[in-house]
């Protein structure tokens, strides 16, 4: 941490414990030749116990200073330092059974996750810590007030698990929140049902856009009537009290129609 000013607008909080690091390094259990890459590594307080393990890491850094200081820490043919956005990043481009580590920025880790679900086929499993709300929101249950686009659109991709809570001292600077450590485990691609994932997205957008108006409203341009009662959803219903199986159902109903989303028609 010396001689380094954290950040504000690349989110930097450094993860400083010793027994949160360990914790997390036991959750992902790397082995040796695993592909591991880690978004933001910081000052390497995960770095390190990770390459202690791996033959080779790669990670992403946008902060020249980091990245510099990483570079003398650590030798080049140990960790392959990619600069740049995350957001930007080609995870795909490093190989099949990614496996993908790293402290977000809160800023960007909503955006971020979208992004890397883009490309989950060539993803073993990832391990994140995040803002305890985030954290939230992606493993809740219809009903709740935490269950949103974020839940749907990630359960529709992974199976999730949250794994521990981090206290606001294990960093520094300490943040004014709770952090979460969360597994996700990319669901096989025979297990996805919708026909037109764009589609599916485009739906649940729509009915959370305006989440206390009833579904019968939300999303009045694309079902009739007759669509809902084929469905066997009640259109008084709200987004937040569908499952995912039901934005899949509709999803695919729109799609059996003809109906596609608005990037194919583009």
């Amino acid at each position: 941490m010396k001689g380094h000013v954290p950040r504000k607008r690349f989110g930097q909080n450094f993860l400083v414990s010793p027994g949160v690091v360990a914790k997390i390094v036991e959750a992902i259990r790397p082995q040796a030749n695993d592909v591991v890459v880690e978004i933001g590594p910081g000052l390497g307080a995960l770095t390190e116990p990770l390459l202690a393990r791996l033959a080779h890491l790669h990670a992403i850094e946008i902060d020249r200073d980091l990245i510099a200081r990483l570079r003398e820490r650590f030798p080049a043919d140990r960790l392959a330092i990619h600069e740049g956005d995350a957001l930007q990043f080609g995870f795909s481009g490093l190989g099949p059974a990614l496996r993908v580590v790293g402290n977000l920025p809160y800023n960007i880790s909503t955006p971020l996750l979208f992004h890397l679900a883009a490309c989950a086929e060539r993803v073993r499993d990832m391990h994140f810590m995040l803002q305890r709300e985030v954290v939230e929101r992606m493993v809740a249950a219809p009903g709740g007030s935490e269950y949103g686009r974020l839940s749907v659109m990630l359960q529709y991709r992974f199976e999730m698990e949250r794994l521990f809570l981090v206290p606001p001292g294990a960093f520094n600077p300490a943040p004014k929140v709770e952090s979460a450590v969360v597994r996700m485990i990319p669901r096989p691609r025979a297990a996805l049902a919708a026909t037109d994932e764009a589609l599916l997205g485009e739906i649940v957008k729509s009915a959370f856009a305006q989440r206390r108006k009833m579904l019968r409203n939300t999303l009045r341009e694309r079902l009739s009537e007759a669509d809902w009662a084929a469905l066997g959803i009640v259109p008084t219903r709200r987004a937040e009290e569908l499952a995912v199986g039901d934005y899949v159902r509709i999803a695919n109903r729109l799609a059996e129609a003809g109906i596609t989303s608005s990037s194919s028609r583009s």
